[in-house]
């Protein structure tokens, strides 16, 4: 892997992204939250995040993604955006992202009821990735749960799913209380930024009072952030890299915002950088790598399954799932690195003698690799790290090989 100083070739990038994105509703039933998600759409209006303005005025290219207006880049290039965000930092706007807050005595057997992590195991303000998933042990969606000091569970969850994911807790929450359990609901109208890359800490600190050295990966803060009260920092992101995501209220997004570019560290980052950041980290992207005709151990995601649910197998499609992890699945997912024309989804993966043993499900050309760079599924014994295949472009053989992921090395802070 290169290192931090080590500048990215420059090829031509073509990213197609695959982002989708959802509403979110604070303090209203949560079946009023969906009626208006669904009208909102069928209406034909893009949505648009506190930020819309404040994006338009920095530069920013806003696309259209499921109902969403969004930045994809800003005045520099691609290129530039991505290698910022490895070697300083860089702000995203990702309040297209469905936050909710799961109140009442019984939110941890309710959230566990939908979702393969161990959530009763976790510290205070700590939290987990994990995965929604149905009876036949496919992926609804991934999610963030965090286990809230102040008495609640804090989920974020995919855009692009809020609609499902919203009405799958919903229907669940219908379902305990019938038989007498506390649990209820919030899903919240926030803004929600994410500041990632090596300076992090230098530019953020002195906006806390938090020390950042005791706040490690996949751990959250309820805070004041440079004056602006109730905000939510949570030491994750989407990039590899160190970083944030701030959870904060819609009026203060914007001072937010322009505090943090007041630093020269800091520059603002689209969807475009945030999709081949993630690729290069080897991070899924729902609908792209992951799906509901997947399972965590077909997607290489065991890791997300908490031991003593393997052991109580009482979580969605865990008849289906555990003896997976044993037996070994058909399929596996991995990563793939390449020279020549770039690999999109749904490239073929070939054998060396030409048989098709697997599809590509995102690729790109790394900005930090001289080299062609993506993820896919392929018969598992082909999976092995070093094993030669090829790729189908342009109706042309190209070698590539598998490789392990992350394919640029992480930065997450382990608090040591």
């Amino acid at each position: 892997m290169l290192s931090r100083a080590a500048l990215g070739c420059k090829p031509k990038f073509g990213f197609r992204f695959g982002f989708s994105f959802g509403f979110r509703a604070r303090a209203r039933a949560p079946e009023t939250a969906v009626q208006e998600r669904n009208a909102s759409t069928s209406e034909g209006s893009l949505k648009k995040t506190a930020l819309f303005d404040f994006h338009r005025q920095h530069g920013g290219k806003m696309v259209e993604f499921a109902g969403w207006s969004m930045p994809v880049q800003y005045k520099e290039s691609h290129i530039a955006s991505h290698m910022h965000a490895r070697q300083h930092c860089s702000l995203f706007d990702v309040s297209h992202m469905l936050q909710t807050k799961v109140h009442g005595k019984d939110r941890v057997k309710f959230i566990e009821s939908l979702i393969v992590g161990d959530v009763a195991e976790l510290k205070d303000n700590q939290g987990t990735l994990s995965l929604f998933t149905n009876e036949k042990g496919g992926i609804m969606d991934d999610l963030i749960v965090t286990k809230a000091s102040q008495g609640y569970l804090y989920v974020v969850s995919n855009a692009g799913c809020a609609d499902k994911d919203s009405a799958h807790m919903m229907a669940k929450v219908k379902e305990l209380k019938a038989t007498g359990y506390d649990v209820d609901l919030e899903f919240l109208d926030e803004s929600l930024i994410a500041l990632q890359g090596p300076s992090m800490v230098r530019v953020l600190q002195p906006g806390l009072s938090d020390d950042l050295r005791k706040l490690p990966f996949m751990t959250s803060t309820l805070t004041t952030v440079f004056g602006i009260q109730g905000c939510r920092v949570t030491r994750c992101g989407y990039t590899g890299e160190d970083g944030v995501e701030i959870s904060v209220p819609c009026s203060g997004v914007v001072p937010l915002a322009e505090r943090l570019l007041m630093d020269d560290e800091v520059r603002l980052a689209g969807l475009g950088a945030r999709d081949s950041l993630r690729l290069e980290a080897g991070l899924c992207l729902y609908g792209n790598d992951i799906d509901e005709n997947t399972t965590p151990v077909e997607a290489s995601l065991v890791w997300t399954i908490g031991k003593r649910r393997r052991q109580t197998k009482d979580f969605p499609g865990a008849d289906i799932i555990v003896p997976q992890i044993k037996a070994k699945p058909g399929r596996k997912r991995v990563g793939l690195v390449s020279t020549g024309p770039p690999v999109r989804q749904h490239t073929p993966i070939l054998s060396p003698n030409g048989r098709v043993i697997g599809e590509v499900t995102s690729g790109c050309p790394s900005p930090c690799l001289k080299q062609n760079v993506a993820m896919g599924y392929v018969e598992t014994g082909f999976s092995k790290v070093g094993t030669p295949v090829q790729v189908e472009v342009r109706k042309k053989m190209v070698d590539a090989v598998i490789s392990k992921m992350p394919f640029v090395t992480t930065n997450y802070y382990s608090g040591q």
